[in-house]
């Protein structure tokens, strides 16, 4: 399945579609390690496997991704990353309204830990923050609820 607008197209990633995990992992490595400090050991965990994971193309290049997965409090989005050369085009807000087409039926509630920096795009886009400020991989957050 995918989704296209003129030169984007997200894909969601089957668990089999190898190269596009690679993809994933080496923007998720970019931006959150490199650019963001993030230990490497932090940033890939124990729910790869059951996470669902998207990838956004342009003109068939891995630009963007993100996933989602179940927990006891609802649907969690995660691992938003833009690599920086892509920054500004959008990409960010398509993956985030393609998770909400896809997980928004299921019928959960759907919530974010959004980095403080960018607490106002999540909120363009219906997200709320609720909650005291706290930190991941030393960077500061705050959880963020869909307002259907």
């Amino acid at each position: 399945m995918s989704y296209n607008l003129f030169k984007m197209q997200i894909i969601r990633i089957k668990p089999t579609d190898t190269d596009y995990l690679l993809t994933t992992r080496d923007i998720r490595f970019k931006v959150f390690v490199e650019e963001q400090n993030v230990p490497s050991d932090m940033e890939y965990d124990e729910f790869e496997d059951s996470s669902h994971h998207y990838l956004l193309l342009e003109n068939g290049v891995g630009a963007a991704t993100c996933r989602w997965r179940e927990t006891n409090n609802g649907i969690k989005l995660e691992r938003f990353a833009v690599l920086s050369e892509h920054r500004g085009k959008g990409f960010g807000e398509a993956l985030v309204k393609r998770l909400l087409d896809d997980v928004l039926p299921l019928g959960k509630s759907v919530y974010l830990h959004s980095q403080e920096r960018v607490l106002g795009f999540y909120e363009k886009l219906g997200f709320m923050a609720q909650g005291e400020r706290f930190e991941e991989a030393g960077i500061p957050h705050f959880k963020m609820y869909f307002n259907a």
